[in-house]
C-alpha cells in the first residue's frame, strides 16, 4: 500500500453533527480501563455487539493519542443519529495520523486500520492547534 491509498482510508474531513454523551480528559493509558468500564455502563441496554465495537474503537483511538499525539488527549463517545460519535483530540495538529504501512503486523499499529473496518466514516481534521480524529460507528 502506498502513502497516497493509506491516506485515503484515513481521509482529511470533519464529523457528522452529534449530542448527548459523555467525555474524558485523559493524560495516561493507565486510565483506559475506566474509560471503558464508563462506556460499558453509558451504552447499557444498547447491542452487545455494537457496545464492544465503540468500546474496542474508543481504546485503539485514545491509546493512539496519548502515545503519538502528546499534549492533552479528549476523548468523547456522543449519539449521530441512530449511530454513535467516538472523537478524540491531542495536541499534535500538525501529525496526521498514521497508518502502518508495510508493517509486520506482529509490531502492531494496526488500530487505525482496525477503526476504519469498524466504522461507516471516519476522519480527521486540526482546528486551533488540536487535532481531532473521529469514526462513525452504525448499529450492527
Amino acid at each position: 500500500m502506498t502513502r497516497e491509498s493509506a491516506g485515503q482510508l484515513w481521509p482529511s474531513a470533519t464529523p457528522p453533527d452529534a449530542t448527548d454523551g459523555r467525555s474524558w480528559d485523559l493524560a495516561d493509558v493507565a486510565q483506559l480501563p475506566r474509560v471503558r468500564a464508563e462506556v460499558r455502563v453509558l451504552l447499557d441496554g444498547t447491542d452487545p455487539e455494537l457496545r464492544d465495537r465503540l468500546v474496542l474503537a474508543l481504546d485503539e483511538m485514545a491509546s493512539n493519542a496519548l502515545r503519538h499525539g502528546g499534549g492533552r488527549v479528549r476523548a468523547a463517545v456522543r449519539r449521530a443519529g441512530s449511530a454513535w460519535l467516538l472523537e478524540v483530540t491531542d495536541s499534535a495538529a500538525d501529525q496526521p495520523p498514521t497508518l502502518a504501512v508495510g508493517r509486520d503486523p506482529s509490531q502492531g499499529g494496526l488500530g487505525l486500520y482496525l477503526i476504519a473496518e469498524l466504522s461507516s466514516a471516519h476522519g480527521w481534521y486540526a482546528e486551533d492547534g488540536t487535532k481531532h480524529v473521529w469514526a462513525v460507528l452504525p448499529p450492527a
